[in-house]
């Protein structure tokens, strides 16, 4: 009963992986369907703009959004 159970578990798992096989890049083609605006994590860019500078102006930190400065709020 125990090796049922443990060839059962296995084949599951070796199922589970075949599924991650077919997972390819974009085609070259398919590049331009990708950089539509619709397609970005911001629906407002200016806004995203504004709040990126409002974080890093209060938490005296920058990076990640290419923003230079302190925490002042100067820059």
């Amino acid at each position: 009963m125990k090796n049922r159970l443990l060839l059962l578990a296995a084949a599951l798992a070796l199922a589970g992986l075949g599924a991650c096989a077919g997972i390819q890049p974009p085609q070259p083609w398919q590049k331009g369907d990708l950089a539509r605006p619709q397609m970005s994590l911001n629906a407002d860019p200016l806004e995203a703009r504004f709040s990126a500078h409002a974080y890093f102006s209060r938490e005296a930190a920058t990076g990640g959004a290419a923003v230079g400065g302190g925490g002042c709020g100067c820059n």
